[in-house]
């Protein structure tokens, strides 16, 4: 969220997008009790030349955008390299045997720029997903099902206009033989992950973590010998469990193959409930508005927390600046910019919007925010430095607003760690951009997952966007209904709980360079998620009751537009079912 005059973005090019492409240790003590289960049958990958080993061999590439490389590989001795040139995207294509009416996993490792993998002619529905790129190798997946008579599908990967080349490893599509077989030997079944190891823990969760497996893309988590939870990393944490209560967890290793045998089992026993936090209890309702208050004056009506409605339940300071710690931030009231406003005001108007129920929380980041963290120690200094905050001020939670980058495994470690030390009652939200939320694969959405048992709401922005893909596989343009319904449904489908979900949009025309609807668009879009009303073209295939409601930007500029979108989006909010 920008801090200059008449807009609240960071400014980047709109990208309309291709339709259908794109510790604490426990209190109690570890116990060893050996290994269980066994392995089981999987299917076959029908996809020929899946490593490139041959060259481009059963593969096209439009324009000749395609060659293959020994550096860089995940694996064997080669990989596709596609360079997008002009107006080709350098895809590249292979046509493979299916079986009618079955279904199968698509997936393949990638790395350079925009990456997009998908499968076309399946007979049902459609499928990509994709990644922004990355400099190391990441998996994309997805699946498909066959149609009754689909007898061969269309796989491919493809880059994007005018960036940098991509590459690709290691692509499978994993189902029945089609009745084309596999060139491939099958992989081994991987061995029993080691190392398994319980972290931090709470009232209601335990962190576990584990050494990786070679061979093995991903882990099924146990808790008491049932199925907990489910990763393509190296750690989970399990979560809804009962105060004060020990548990036996185990894990095992899975790819295409099968399952391994569970690891050794330990115990973890999490904390007693009566443990306190530092700041207060406040509750956030079922259905909640957030607002964003800006701590600067950039031309639109300068507030003192006081000024804020009743209707916002969650009030975002706005923002935590940086320090020369890496990873560390602080807070600096602008007094001077906010026409005297003190400290001891602040501080008491913090106390006094507690006190009628509502949450204020401290926002991290925004188009100029330089907060980066990105290895052990700056995880600490930010959940040390957050702290520290929240004791001061008396902060609910905190807001994660990082547009220029983040990473999933050390703000993990940072959230879970502030969480461990404020207590079960903090909140914690965030605010992606739209492009950071197309895909689980991405480092915001990592983050949510990995975050989903402490994570109040991710309340993404669906402005200064341009047309992005929705949960059907379509492109919708930023602006409608639709766009804020469809892609709501990527969140919702993709493994966070209703409740975890809401939209942001700016609060005026002036709150955003583009994408701004009014109050009545974010109301049917509401009615559509949580009803099944007022829908646009894109209807989902069922409604979401629990959706938590709408974010915007800003408080400042609500005020600037005589508070117009609270005074109608508020009440439809508390209103819903």
């Amino acid at each position: 969220m920008e801090r200059s005059v008449g807009s609240s973005r960071r400014s980047r090019r709109s990208r309309p997008l291709l339709g259908g492409a794109v510790a604490m240790l426990a209190a109690g003590a570890l116990s060893v009790t050996g290994l269980a289960g066994s392995a089981q049958a999987a299917d076959i990958n029908v996809a020929k030349n899946a490593g490139f080993e041959n060259g481009l061999t059963g593969w096209t590439c439009s324009a000749g955008s395609g060659t293959t490389v020994s550096s860089p590989v995940r694996g064997g001795t080669a990989a596709l390299k596609a360079t997008p040139s002009g107006q080709d995207n350098a895809r590249c294509a292979q046509s493979v045997a299916v079986k009618p009416g079955s279904t199968y996993t698509l997936s393949s490792w990638v790395q350079g720029g925009y990456a997009y993998l998908g499968a076309s002619g399946t007979g049902t529905t459609d499928v990509s997903t994709w990644t922004p790129g990355s400099t190391g190798w990441t998996q994309l997946r997805t699946s498909f099902t066959t149609g009754p008579s689909t007898t061969s599908v269309t796989v491919y990967t493809h880059g994007w206009y005018g960036q940098a080349a991509y590459f690709a490893d290691d692509v499978e599509v994993v189902g029945p033989d089609g009745g084309g077989g596999t060139d491939q030997p099958g992989p081994a079944v991987p061995g029993a992950p080691a190392g398994l190891t319980v972290g931090t823990t709470t009232s209601s969760s335990v962190a576990l973590s584990w050494n990786s497996v070679s061979g093995a893309t991903g882990y099924t988590v146990y808790r008491d010998g049932a199925k907990a939870n489910t990763t393509t990393g190296t750690s989970a944490t399990v979560g809804q469990l009962a105060a004060d209560t020990a548990y036996q967890f185990s894990v095992s290793a899975t790819n295409a193959a099968g399952e391994s045998v569970k690891s050794a089992t330990v115990s973890g026993r999490t904390a007693k409930s009566d443990t306190p936090g530092p700041g207060p209890s406040t509750s956030v309702p079922k259905h909640a508005v957030t607002g964003y208050w800006q701590n600067f004056n950039n031309g639109a009506a300068v507030q003192k927390l006081s000024d804020v409605p009743a209707a916002y339940d969650i009030i975002a300071v706005s923002f935590a600046d940086a320090t020369s710690t890496p990873g560390a931030v602080t807070f600096n009231l602008d007094s001077a910019g906010l026409n005297g406003y003190t400290v001891a005001q602040f501080k008491a108007d913090i106390k006094a919007k507690q006190a009628a129920g509502k949450n204020v929380i401290i926002s991290v980041g925004g188009e100029k925010g330089t907060v980066s963290v990105n290895s052990d120690a700056s995880a600490n200094a930010f959940s040390d430095s957050l702290y520290a905050l929240i004791q001061e001020y008396g902060f609910n939670g905190v807001d994660i607003d990082l547009e220029n980058g983040l990473n999933s495994t050390y703000m993990t470690k940072a959230l879970r760690s502030l969480s461990s030390k404020a207590g079960s009652g903090l909140v914690i939200t965030m605010a992606p951009q739209t492009i950071d939320m197309q895909s689980t694969s991405g480092e915001y959405f990592k983050t949510a997952l990995n975050i989903k048992d402490i994570l109040t709401v991710v309340n993404m922005q669906y402005y200064n966007s341009g047309s992005m893909l929705g949960c059907d596989g379509k492109v919708y343009s930023q602006g409608s209904v639709d766009f804020l319904t469809a892609l709501a449904c990527i969140q919702l489908e993709g493994g966070l709980a209703p409740s975890q979900v809401g939209l942001g949009v700016p609060a005026s025309t002036r709150g955003a360079g583009s994408g701004y609807v009014a109050p009545s668009v974010v109301n049917a879009a509401l009615d559509c998620l949580a009803k099944g009303t007022n829908c646009g073209s894109f209807k989902p295939s069922k409604t979401y009751p629990d959706i938590r409601g709408a974010m915007t930007w800003s408080t400042n500029w609500d005020a600037t537009a005589g508070n117009a979108w609270s005074g109608a989006v508020g009440p439809h909010v508390h209103g819903l079912p």
